[in-house]
């Protein structure tokens, strides 16, 4: 008890005269949360949230959520301290530290088809604005329309050109950023284009809609595939049903048949 009088008084102390900065030290942006954050964490946040989702925000919230379950596991621990109780604490810290962004991996997992069609059909206004301005203004122009999921990387790619990076390192930040299906190859062709001679813009461009046209073939196939093997698993499903019914009847009839 007297254990838990000092610590709960060390800890008033600490926050009362903010000792330390735990929205600081822990905040998405800084050391410790760079290094407690996954690295596609905030791709999963934005899939699920959109791209002006506060990242920042739901990392804080998640931290606040397992601190609390750390609190309440070591006073737990304090009145009952055994190794099996040490381990089972443990494992729960864990399990509520990452069960947020397992839940968001998941929703990425089961909307990838969804997600992943969005670049081909994206890339596929970029084509038609290419025709009449530059790639960077094509893009900038673009961004209102675009899928709610890429919108804060194609601000922070277009604000990286605007201060005069000129190399393909933007492009590739984004792809990075939001690893959907053939993005860092899409990103390479786009930042091709945007250097390439002016006089040779047409061939480029032609290119450029050869492989958005076959991104957006392969989307499609994808998502013909996903609904067939819906409708076989449906029906399936439907045949065992049916005939674990059927067997059931039969089975009770010859009972009756039996005993009757």
């Amino acid at each position: 008890m007297e254990l838990i009088i000092i610590t709960a008084i060390t800890l008033f102390v600490i926050f009362y005269t903010k000792m330390v900065d735990f929205d600081e030290l822990f905040d998405g942006e800084g050391k410790l949360g760079k290094l407690l954050k996954e690295k596609d964490y905030e791709f999963y946040a934005m899939a699920k949230y959109g791209g002006d989702a506060d990242i920042n925000f739901l990392f804080n919230r998640r931290i606040k959520n397992t601190g609390f379950t750390l609190l309440l596991a070591v006073i737990f621990l304090i009145f009952n301290f055994t190794v099996i109780n040490l381990i089972v604490g443990t494992l729960l810290v864990g399990v509520v530290y990452k069960s947020d962004y397992s839940n968001l991996k998941s929703y990425y997992k089961k909307n990838l088809q969804q997600i992943d069609q969005l670049l081909p059909y994206y890339l596929k206004s970029i084509e038609i604005l290419a025709q009449h301005y530059t790639i960077p203004v094509a893009i900038s122009k673009s961004i209102n329309t675009a899928p709610e999921v890429f919108k804060s990387g194609l601000r922070k790619m277009i604000a990286r050109i605007d201060e005069g990076d000129s190399s393909i390192d933007p492009y590739m930040d984004f792809a990075k950023e939001f690893p959907v299906r053939d993005s860092m190859r899409m990103m390479r062709l786009l930042y091709r284009l945007s250097i390439g001679a002016q006089e040779n813009k047409q061939e480029q461009l032609l290119t450029f809609s050869k492989s958005v046209s076959s991104l957006q073939n392969k989307s499609r196939e994808k998502m013909y595939a996903g609904r067939l093997k819906k409708m076989e698993n449906k029906t399936l499903v439907m045949l065992v049903v049916t005939g674990g019914g059927t067997m059931i009847v039969i089975v009770v009839a010859m009972m009756m048949m039996l005993f009757g």
